[in-house]
């Protein structure tokens, strides 16, 4: 906690053990090791897009890997954070959550509404055998 009452946030830089930093090649074969490892884990995440699995954690945890190591990657993950925690106050702002109560309510009437017209019309009949 800073002064002001506010979190403070890590400082931005390499987390590599300090006997790494010391050594020039050592340091650029572990950032090279980290690199590969985090794009390893994106990609992974990347293909779990369209895919089952959880795609987008994997993509957060791949940054993570790489925010150990690079700066941009840290600034990213901080943007993210930021807006993430923004949203969720957002989203427990409780107008916002009547109006989106609201919403989901209307739409699940509104499918309910249809699914009961075609169950009326048609039976219980799946839409690529119907002769009519």
């Amino acid at each position: 906690m800073a002064a002001d009452g506010t979190k403070s946030e890590p400082a931005l830089g390499s987390r590599a053990p300090e006997f790494i930093k010391a050594r020039r090649m050592l340091h650029l074969s572990w950032q090279v090791g980290v690199f590969i490892v985090g794009l390893a884990v994106v990609v992974a995440g990347v293909i779990m897009l369209p895919l089952p699995g959880p795609g987008w954690l994997v993509i957060f945890g791949g940054m993570a890997i790489w925010a150990t190591e690079f700066v941009w990657a840290q600034l990213v993950l901080r943007w993210t954070k930021r807006k993430v925690t923004e949203a969720t106050q957002k989203a427990l702002d409780p107008k916002v959550r009547r109006r989106n109560i609201i919403l989901t309510t209307i739409g699940l009437v509104i499918i309910a509404v249809l699914v009961g017209i075609y169950v009326w019309k048609f039976g219980f009949e799946m839409p690529w055998k119907i002769k009519e």
